[in-house]
């Protein structure tokens, strides 16, 4: 004899029951946010770096998507920077690569500093206010907190998010005649070490040159991929603000076994490093073989 649990009208009302609950669970997921959505689906198996344009990075680690120095303007939006090299020329200088729905599909968003180049007013706009913002010190999350954003943390040297350890790196914006020059506009910077047992350790430098900070930050983690902000930015009158091909080199013979990654090239007005000169430069001193300088758009494994 049949149970009476399985005549059917009780499979028909226990169907019913299951398929309200799925559309639920569907309806609460696809009404979330992007950056929930995407982090019940990203595997933490797999990292990977995509370069998307100038110093803006998307970064897939320990199944968390990080977005790095978000600028989301179109191109020629802002006025090349005064008095910086080629400032006839307005920024970004290229477009985005890839479409603005998977620039903004995140979890999270690292800001290391504040300058126009690594934060722009089109972030500010288009950002999910509640998504989660890492920033350098006290002084950016307040100005962040004032665009609006909700969930402002400041980034440490133990920092932990979902399973991520990030530790806040410094950084020089310049030799020290650059900022004694400039000490307002060329000030505090930072970089960041990602960490997590199923990856190898990323280091994000930042905007800065080779320096004492730098050199700490290798030695202290140990970092299997290094990411450099290598456009060799220059201000007229003042030596580069950022690494160029003499700091690339040093920073490969202090870490030689690390695979370099150059980001920050053909974006902006003031970064006068080409990708083909610095590959050029890297074959000449032998370490091309270290360095990946990826296209904008370009999503390499890590």
């Amino acid at each position: 004899m049949a149970n009476a649990s399985d005549t059917p009208d009780a499979l028909n009302r226990r169907q019913a029951i299951t398929l309200a609950s799925a559309t639920l669970f569907a309806s609460a997921l696809f009404a979330a946010p992007l950056s929930i959505r995407g982090a019940i689906a990203r595997p933490a198996s797999s990292a990977s770096l995509t370069q998307v344009r100038n110093a803006t990075l998307r970064i897939d680690y320990g199944g968390i998507r990080f977005l790095v120095d978000p600028v989301l303007a179109d191109k020629d939006a802002y006025p090349g920077f005064e008095g910086t090299a080629n400032s006839q020329r307005r920024n970004p200088l290229v477009p985005l690569p890839i479409p603005l729905a998977s620039i903004l599909d995140v979890d999270a968003v690292i800001v290391t500093h504040l300058h126009p180049d690594h934060w722009d007013e089109a972030a500010k706009a288009k950002l999910n206010k509640a998504l989660p913002i890492f920033a350098q010190n006290a002084s950016d999350a307040a100005q962040l907190h004032a665009s609006g954003f909700a969930d402002v943390r400041i980034l440490t040297e133990n920092t932990e998010f979902r399973g991520v350890r990030l530790s806040r790196t410094g950084g020089q914006h310049g030799t020290d005649a650059d900022l004694k020059a400039l000490p307002q506009i060329l000030g505090p910077v930072s970089g960041f070490v990602m960490r997590h047992p199923a990856h190898k350790t990323l280091y994000v430098a930042g905007d800065t040159i080779w320096n004492r900070e730098v050199e700490r930050a290798i030695a202290t983690y140990a970092p299997d991929v290094i990411i450099l902000n290598a456009g060799m930015a220059t201000v007229i009158g003042l030596d580069p603000i950022i690494m160029g091909p003499t700091d690339v080199l040093a920073v490969h013979r202090a870490a030689p076994n690390a695979m370099l990654i150059a980001s920050h090239m053909e974006g902006v007005n003031h970064c006068i490093l080409s990708r083909a000169d610095l590959r050029a430069f890297s074959k000449r001193d032998g370490y091309a073989q270290r360095l990946l300088i990826p296209a904008d758009g370009e999503t390499l494994p890590i």
